[in-house]
């Protein structure tokens, strides 16, 4: 879910960027009094997401603009299928466009994308796909949030939101062994430690040293095959790394409990919408 203040502020933030200076075409031809409809239309087959940015967008420009939602978010939608209404001042409706389109694209991109990779895991299996940080600065709320829509689940929120220990704190902390005992003296009873491995050696090393999660990097399939039986249940496993839409079946296969995936957000493309007038 989106919270309503979170969105307003984006929402105006980029209003002003589109908007600033007006919109000189818009208004020196379009009749200030003309009244139009237009329709929100998938041009290629997606899962669609963004409504709640749409209707923000249309909100801050003029509360006289009618949206009304024609399918769900994370809903299937086909090339040609329409997913919001719009009818209220031509102007308005043309001002909003391009803003209302890029997030809605932005964000069925991201939810069509996570869809794909949720849809390739092995038949019952209880993997969750989950987002990374790679966000793009500034939309990480509502890149998540479709990530969520796509059927995917979301990692730590920020970097205080729990003790995830990578290569670079391992090497600038002295070690595994060293950098879990120090997250560990300082975190709350509450707190969950995880330690990414890039080797069988390091997993003996944070298993010994009895971390929650560990995170196999990097791990090619018959690795991760063998960390999952010298684990043993001894840990929450994810991994991450490298990990394509061919490799996700096998993975979840192997009954890891959680596979991190950066390119569901920082690699996904737009899909194709449009804003087609109808009268």
């Amino acid at each position: 879910m989106l919270e309503l203040p979170v969105i307003r502020e984006l929402v105006s933030r980029c209003l002003i960027e589109d908007l600033g200076r007006g919109d000189t075409t818009t208004d020196s031809c379009v009749p200030h009094d003309a009244v139009g409809r237009a329709t929100m239309d998938a041009r290629e087959d997606l899962v669609f997401c963004g409504a709640p940015l749409v209707e923000e967008v249309f909100a801050q420009l003029d509360p006289r603009v009618q949206v009304e939602r024609l399918c769900d978010e994370g809903e299937r939608l086909p090339a040609g299928g329409a997913a919001i209404s719009l009818e209220g001042p031509s102007r308005t409706l043309l001002k909003g466009e391009r803003l209302s389109l890029n997030f809605a694209q932005r964000m069925s991109g991201v939810a069509t994308l996570t869809r794909s990779f949720v849809d390739a895991m092995a038949s019952g299996a209880s993997t969750r796909i989950t987002d990374t940080r790679k966000t793009t600065p500034g939309l990480r709320i509502v890149e998540r949030y479709a990530v969520r829509c796509g059927g995917g689940h979301s990692h730590r929120s920020d970097l205080g939101a729990a003790v995830l220990i990578k290569d670079n704190h391992v090497a600038a902390a002295g070690g595994i062994t060293p950098s879990v005992t120090r997250a560990r003296a300082a975190a709350t009873h509450a707190t969950r430690i995880m330690c990414e491995v890039d080797t069988m050696e390091q997993l003996r090393e944070a298993l010994d040293v009895r971390v929650d999660v560990v995170v196999l990097d990097n791990f090619s399939n018959e690795q991760i095959s063998a960390a999952m039986k010298l684990i043993d249940g001894r840990a929450v496993v994810e991994v991450s790394g490298a990990v394509s839409k061919e490799r996700i079946t096998e993975i979840s296969a192997l009954g890891v409990d959680v596979i991190s995936i950066g390119a569901l957000t920082h690699s996904a493309r737009a899909v194709d919408l449009g804003l087609d007038w109808t009268g």
